[in-house]
């Protein structure tokens, strides 16, 4: 399979629309029980996570998953920092990005693959307002050609 294959249950559209992606890694998540009972369910949110590198460990911060519904007093902390699985070298690949001005570590999307729980994670450089207004503009010519492509084929 490729990378961001399987079943998507998260997306952070947001991060399309304020980086540039230049490079995308796959990483796998250390989760509790009722953490994966939850994002298998569609409980889960991206909007406005982040991750981090703390000693030599990635961490992703601020992503929302809600409790599990039939959770008991065990029930998990739905904001919690959660560990990612990367191997070292590519831990090391995303410090080296970090250090260059402008750029961050954006979470992309959460999907299911073999059964386990992964997260795609991106490297990008962040846009400016007219960056953004001139992808708004392509999006909308874009989608005018392909109305007028469309109305031009119904006759």
């Amino acid at each position: 399979m490729a990378k961001g294959s399987g079943k998507v249950l998260a997306q952070n559209k947001k991060a399309g629309h304020d980086y540039f992606i230049e490079e995308t890694i796959e990483a796998g998540m250390v989760l509790t029980g009722t953490e994966i009972k939850s994002i298998r369910a569609g409980k889960a949110q991206l909007k406005d996570s982040y991750v981090r590198i703390t000693n030599g460990e990635a961490w992703i911060s601020n992503m929302h998953v809600s409790p599990f519904d039939q959770g008991n007093r065990f029930n998990h902390d739905p904001l919690r920092a959660r560990k990612l699985l990367l191997h070292k070298k590519q831990i090391g690949e995303l410090v080296g990005a970090v250090k260059r001005d402008g750029y961050t570590i954006v979470p992309l999307k959460m999907y299911i693959k073999d059964g386990y729980a992964k997260l795609l994670i991106g490297i990008g450089k962040g846009k400016k307002d007219y960056d953004k207004r001139n992808d708004m503009r392509k999006k909308e010519a874009k989608r005018e050609m392909e109305r007028t492509f469309k109305s031009k084929n119904q006759y």
